[in-house]
């Protein structure tokens, strides 16, 4: 599958696009802004991602990799077998350019053809660039983690947002 748009392409990643994933998440890692880990990643890691259950795309703009959205699991419980957690980061030159968007809504669509009925994460409170792009998706912020983790000594507030998807929920 693959959606195209002014802001770029976007398709079902490829164990090929994991030295651009892990770019584009250590810029996340190294700012400060989009999650509390601290330690860089390499290629062969966000290799391991790719597990035939949890979708993972890209938004390409010119042959370049400038925006991955991608699925984990939520929990080893079998009950929570239909819920993905999800990640959404954008390359730092293309952030505000709809890339993120357009890697959310093709995120969305690939989960509900893998049969997940609930996707969810964590946002820093600080973020409002995400928040406000996953509010406009449908995503709700339903709590927060206080103190839920570190970044360079200082405890980081999470706000935990879903989104259902109705199409998959009996």
């Amino acid at each position: 599958m693959s959606v195209e748009t002014e802001v770029g392409q976007a398709r079902r990643a490829t164990l090929a696009d994991a030295p651009a994933i892990a770019a584009i998440y250590n810029q996340g890692i190294e700012g400060h802004h989009a999650t509390c880990e601290v330690r860089l990643r390499e290629a062969y890691e966000i290799k391991n991602w790719f597990d035939g259950i949890h979708p993972i795309v890209v938004v390409e703009r010119r042959g370049r990799v400038i925006a991955f959205a991608s699925t984990a699991t939520y929990s080893y419980h079998e009950c929570y077998a239909g819920i993905a957690e999800f990640s959404v980061y954008v390359d730092a030159e293309f952030r505000g350019c709809g890339a993120g968007r357009l890697a959310m809504e093709t995120l969305i669509a690939q989960a509900e053809k893998a049969g997940f009925w609930k996707l969810v994460s964590r946002v820093l409170v600080q973020n409002q660039a995400s928040r406000h792009l996953l509010g406009s998706l449908g995503f709700e912020e339903v709590g927060i983690h206080k103190k839920h983790g570190k970044v360079d000594g200082v405890w980081q507030d999470m706000v935990i947002v879903e989104r259902l998807i109705p199409s998959n929920q009996d």
